[in-house]
């Protein structure tokens, strides 16, 4: 069959890579220039001139990405050379915090528990004791508590230095309204699951590099088409196919941002209306991503996390990323605001002013601020997402299309493999 894939995002990308496999003849249409969706690189420089490859975001995978994994394999990359794996590390940069040994899951969940920082018996004994609960109920919960609530019995240590700081970066949204049981599934997966899921995996080189190029570069391999810089203008149903801007293809994946594939199901001239109506009732976050040059700079670990209160005043990031210990030039550092909020020159001024204080860094410089401001849905209790069937014919994938995790890099391949699964049967 024809296979029309509208955007080349990972999950775009994946679902490309799977239908070519199955046996398919597909062609992607992505309208941006370089592929990877909200995980792309941008091209920028240093304050002289110099050209600077950044990301549109700081992105990191973790060792329970398993398909992710499987995709990059597949594709020819070696994961062990293009990504730093390190355990998890949730330290401040005052060495306070967790650090999880290699061991065998769950003690090594256990172990860095026992031996975090800065953390009393009774923060330790509260947070072993929820999880054994979290355990003992199969880590499920109702489906209407928040992250916050899910937490009541932890004492406010561990929820600003453990619970707080992995909520807004795995599933950007903050705890007091974030989904306890997605939350729950994330826990799981990575830390209680198999050993490794938790481990940090810190890119080498830039998010278009890192799989889009290479799956798009394969696809073309193995007969695919890929038109980059064209935007689909509209789809339309054509006997037992579709039509994509007049051409026919026997199944349509969007695999673009969620407005715009409501935008094109919506004019396709068949009705979708279920399909849409949860589409437009998502509601999304920002992720702002502050590049700042600091020559001679070298933290404590490649990821550090950030207090979210400062004398100083207000401390909006909640973690900062050493890029030249993985890959990237020294002295670049970029910090992260997930869930973020407010004007982005504000921001900027503000990770400075945090920089200053929890880092002690002084010769600083900001490079750029990139704000998404769609970066992923606000992942809310008892949310419900639109599913991957659209029409006959017509399939969806992204990460906020239905499935057991946060809006991440594997949700996205995983929607995309199964998309091109669905519009094969």
């Amino acid at each position: 069959m024809r296979v029309a894939v509208i955007g080349a995002g990972w999950a775009g990308c994946a679902a490309a890579v799977e239908a070519t496999r199955l046996g398919h003849h597909v062609t992607v249409f992505e309208a941006a220039r370089i592929p990877g969706g909200r995980a792309r690189r941008v091209d920028s420089h240093w304050p002289d001139g110099t050209a600077l490859p950044l990301d549109n975001g700081q992105h990191i995978l973790i060792g329970a990405y398993t398909e992710t994994l499987r995709l990059m394999a597949d594709l020819g990359l070696a994961p062990e050379q293009i990504l730093l794996c390190l355990p998890l590390t949730l330290q401040f940069p005052d060495g306070t915090g967790l650090a999880f040994p290699r061991l065998p899951a769950p003690l090594d969940a256990l172990t860095a528990i026992l031996r975090a920082r800065g953390w009393s018996w009774r923060d330790k004994v509260s947070l072993l004791g929820a999880a054994i609960g979290w355990q003992l109920s199969g880590f499920r919960c109702a489906p209407g508590l928040s992250v916050a609530q899910l937490c009541t019995a932890l004492t406010p240590t561990v929820m600003t230095t453990l619970i707080e700081p992995l909520c807004v970066s795995a599933l950007n949204t903050p705890a007091d309204r974030a989904s306890a049981q997605v939350y729950l599934r994330v826990l799981h997966d990575a830390l209680f699951a198999k050993s490794g899921g938790s481990n940090l995996l810190l890119p080498r080189v830039d998010l278009s590099v890192l799989l889009p190029e290479a799956a798009l570069a394969w696809l073309a391999q193995h007969g695919g088409a890929v038109r980059l810089g064209t935007r689909v203008r509209a789809i339309a149903p054509a006997g037992k196919g579709w039509l994509v801007d007049a051409e026919a293809f026997d199944r349509v994946i969007l695999a673009c941002p969620p407005t715009e594939a409501a935008r094109l199901a919506e004019n396709c001239g068949l009705s979708c209306e279920a399909w849409l109506a949860l589409t437009r009732a998502l509601r999304f976050e920002a992720i702002t991503t502050v590049y700042v040059s600091a020559p001679g700079a070298h933290l404590a670990q490649p990821m550090l996390a950030l207090h979210a209160s400062s004398p100083d005043g207000d401390a909006p990031a909640q973690f900062v990323f050493d890029r030249g210990q993985f890959g990237g030039p020294a002295g670049l550092l970029a910090f992260v605001i997930s869930a973020s909020t407010g004007n982005s020159a504000a921001q900027m001024q503000a990770v400075l002013t945090q920089a200053r204080h929890q880092l002690g860094l002084k010769d600083l410089h900001a490079i750029q601020t990139i704000v998404e401001k769609r970066a992923t849905f606000a992942c809310l209790p008892n949310l419900q997402r639109p599913g991957a069937q659209v029409l006959p014919g017509l399939l969806a994938c992204g990460d906020y299309v239905d499935g057991p995790y946060p809006a991440t890099l594997e949700a996205a391949v995983r929607s995309g493999l199964q998309a091109a699964q669905f519009a094969i049967n």
